[in-house]
C-alpha cells in the first residue's frame, strides 16, 4: 500500500510560506505498508518502542493509563502494569536498564524495572510530557511545543534544547519521538505527517508523509490519531500505529514526492 496526498501541497505551502531558504523544503517521503498486526483498540498510544523483539507501550487518558510489554506478531499484552487514575501517560524510551515513563500534567516521569514493571523512582520536571526517546546518552523530550530538550538520565536536568525549524517556521505540536538512524523522527498532534529533525540544530530535515495508511473515522473518536513510532535497530524495521488503533503498521518508505 502507497499513499500520495493532494492536500501534501497545501500543508507544506502553509509550512513554508515565510520561508526564504534558497534550498527550497525538505523532501516529502512516502510509504508502502510491509506488514501489519493487531493492536489493542482500546489501547491509547501515547508511547511506543521496541527492545529484544517486543513492543513496549505506554497508554494514555485518565483511568486508562498503562505500562505494557506486546507480542509484536500478535498483538498480545505479555505483562501490564495499570496506573492510578490521577496519571495520565505519555512517552516512553528505554535507557540503560530502565524505562523511563513521561506523565502530561504531573511534572513527573516514572521509571520502571522492564523486567517487573516496579517503579524504582520519580523524576521531576516542570511543564508538560509528550513525546520521549533517547540518543544513546540523554532521553530527548518533546513539551507539545517546537523545542525539544535533550535530559540527564539520571536527574532529568536539561542538558540542552533544539527549536524545530522547517527553513525559518517553528514546527510545534511535536508528539512522540522516535530515534531512527541518527535523527528524531516525531509526530505532530492531528497531522498524517511524521517530522524528520536534525538533532544537532534542529532542522527538518525531510517528511513522511502516512496520509491514508488508516481510515480513523471508523472510530468515532476525535482523538483517535496517528501517534507511535518504533524502529528496531537491529531489522531496520519502522513501525507506526495510533490512539485507540486496531493495528501497527510495519512500513518502508518511498521516493521522495
Amino acid at each position: 500500500m502507497s499513499s500520495r496526498s493532494p492536500i501534501l501541497a497545501a500543508f507544506l505551502a502553509f509550512l513554508f510560506a515565510f520561508s526564504s531558504c534558497a534550498a527550497g523544503p525538505a523532501p516529502v517521503y512516502g510509504f508502502k505498508v510491509v506488514h501489519t498486526y493487531p493492536h489493542s483498540p482500546s489501547a491509547y498510544c501515547q508511547g511506543l518502542l521496541v527492545h529484544d523483539g517486543k513492543f513496549y507501550e505506554s497508554t494514555g487518558r485518565y483511568g486508562t493509563s498503562s505500562l505494557r510489554r506486546v507480542e509484536i506478531e500478535t498483538g498480545k499484552v505479555e505483562k501490564r502494569k495499570d496506573l492510578p487514575p490521577t496519571i495520565f501517560a505519555e512517552g516512553l524510551a528505554w535507557f540503560g536498564d530502565e524505562l523511563f515513563q513521561l506523565t502530561w500534567k504531573s511534572g513527573k516521569a516514572h521509571v520502571f524495572d522492564p523486567r517487573t514493571f516496579r517503579v524504582t523512582r520519580n523524576l521531576a520536571y516542570e511543564g508538560e510530557g509528550w513525546g520521549l526517546t533517547t540518543d544513546g546518552k540523554h532521553l530527548v523530550m518533546s513539551d507539545g511545543s517546537s523545542t525539544i530538550t535533550f535530559r540527564d538520565p539520571e536527574t532529568f536536568e536539561v542538558v540542552r534544547k533544539i527549536e524545530v525549524m522547517a527553513d525559518e517556521t517553528p514546527i510545534d505540536q511535536l508528539n512522540e519521538l522516535e530515534w531512527i538512524d541518527g535523527e528524531i523522527w516525531a509526530n505532530i498532534w492531528k497531522r498524517d505527517f511524521l517530522v524528520r529533525i536534525d538533532p544537532k540544530d534542529g532542522k527538518v530535515v525531510g517528511w513522511v508523509n502516512l496520509t491514508g495508511i488508516f481510515d480513523n473515522s471508523k472510530i468515532h473518536d476525535p482523538d483517535a490519531v496517528l501517534n507511535g513510532i518504533a524502529y528496531d535497530p537491529e531489522t531496520k524495521r519502522i513501525f507506526v500505529t495510533g490512539k485507540l488503533w486496531p493495528a501497527v503498521f510495519e512500513i518502508e518508505l518511498t521516493d521522495p514526492e
